[in-house]
């Protein structure tokens, strides 16, 4: 089978590193993909929203399968490009159709979606400049922290946590009237905000029945102890220590059955990852948001736990067949921590070389922001450089390899939070 990725950051490096190993593979390829990429697959440079192009390298490479790491294609409509294609239509797509991609396009969608199929989830109301009024006044009503969330695809950026009631409408105007994130927050989601613990669950369906992948914690801000900007990701662990079987089994009865029951009674055929974002609030699970895609840095961990042949799943979710696929997943700890450029997530400089890598023997190395210069040199090209994951019998051990092999890394201005897993140890 050849198979085709698109994407190019360290979730798209984990999901080639599994997918290399299946005895079903015969080539690889990623689009655009990255220096570590490059080392098992053949990199193509393309846009992924670049559906013609996409189709062009598709029909030249023999493409049997295609799997779409990030959200943008998806809600682009890229899996009804192929099914609408007569050329294209019989390759296989891991992804949900458009109609599907709307749970992570449209938050205004995704909390009608759960409110309809009863899935616990904060309440909210939506609002747009024409009920700007309403949306301060109804701010009014609720206790702070106050929470706004653009309701199109902002890049990770669209959410905003607010305190001071005043500054909350002051934000809500500049989404609204002076398109503070563009097209994607014509629309605003305000919601009453849940006071937990946050972690993921993933999940796999073929649109009849599904495998639930391991949970996952990330850790989106910049600083040590969760303090300063909002990151794509500084690390991640896997699994959640207070994601119990007693809590997950709660996730599966009230979140993902009915989520999964939902989708078929709305006539939405989907078939991919379903990333559900928790809050855990005095043991109860309650949905902050779905997303259409494995999460990143959240699959460098997911991924290398999971000791079933990714592909076998995957033909079972293209064919409708995956309950009829084994799964299994190791109990040891993975956990990853992110090497980011100098600066980052605002302005840093790109093209510093990264040395020390290549020597390490018991850490797995994701790359995400790197590529090759003309000299053959790795160097960075993003704010999220490498994902080191490591493997233990507890966080404390699997980080200790992570940090210790981190050591051996080096980049100009190399930044790396150094106290992931703090909250669960």
């Amino acid at each position: 089978m050849n198979i085709l990725i698109l994407g190019s950051g360290g979730r798209e490096h984990a999901f080639a590193k599994k997918i290399s190993e299946s005895e079903r593979i015969n080539n690889l390829f990623v689009a655009p993909g990255n220096a570590g990429t490059e080392t098992i697959a053949t990199n193509i440079s393309i846009s992924l929203t670049d559906f013609h192009a996409v189709k062009e390298m598709v029909l030249e490479n023999n493409i049997d399968m295609v799997v779409v790491g990030p959200e943008a294609p998806l809600v682009e409509g890229i899996h009804d490009f192929f099914l609408g294609d007569e050329a294209l239509r019989n390759v296989s797509v891991i992804g949900p159709k458009k109609d599907g991609a709307l749970l992570e396009g449209s938050k205004d969608f995704s909390k009608q979606f759960m409110e309809k199929h009863q899935i616990p989830t904060a309440k909210y109301k939506s609002f747009t400049s024409k009920t700007l009024e309403e949306g301060k006044l109804f701010l009014d009503t609720l206790q702070p922290p106050f929470v706004l969330k653009a309701d199109g695809l902002a890049a990770g950026k669209g959410v905003l946590i607010l305190n001071d009631v005043n500054e909350a409408k002051i934000e809500l105007e500049e989404m609204l009237s002076n398109n503070k994130f563009g097209k994607a927050s014509s629309k605003v989601v305000i919601e009453e905000f849940l006071d937990g613990i946050e972690l993921s669950v993933f999940v796999l369906t073929d649109g009849k029945s599904y495998k639930v992948l391991p949970s996952a914690k990330d850790y989106k801000r910049i600083g040590e102890g969760d303090t300063g900007l909002n990151t794509g990701g500084m690390g991640a662990i896997s699994p959640v220590p207070f994601a119990n079987d007693q809590f997950l089994s709660k996730v599966e009865e009230t979140i993902i059955k009915p989520t999964i029951k939902g989708l078929q009674l709305d006539g939405i055929d989907y078939r991919g990852f379903i990333f559900i974002g928790l809050m855990n609030v005095n043991g109860k699970p309650f949905v902050i948001e779905y997303n259409v895609r494995m999460g990143d840095p959240e699959t460098e961990v997911v991924l290398p736990r999971i000791q079933s042949d990714l592909v076998d799943l995957f033909e079972g979710v293209a064919n409708q067949t995956l309950e009829m696929k084994t799964y299994s997943v190791t109990t040891q700890t993975a956990t990853t921590v992110m090497l980011v450029s100098g600066g980052y997530p605002e302005s840093y400089e790109k093209g510093k070389e990264i040395t020390g890598y290549d020597s390490i023997k018991d850490s797995i190395v994701y790359h995400a922001g790197t590529t090759s210069d003309q000299e053959g040199k790795v160097v960075t090209s993003g704010g999220r450089v490498m994902a080191i994951t490591s493997f233990g019998n507890s966080i404390e051990e699997a980080l200790d390899k992570s940090y210790r092999n981190i050591d051996k890394i080096a980049f100009d201005k190399m930044n790396f939070r150094s106290d992931i897993g703090f909250d669960l140890k």
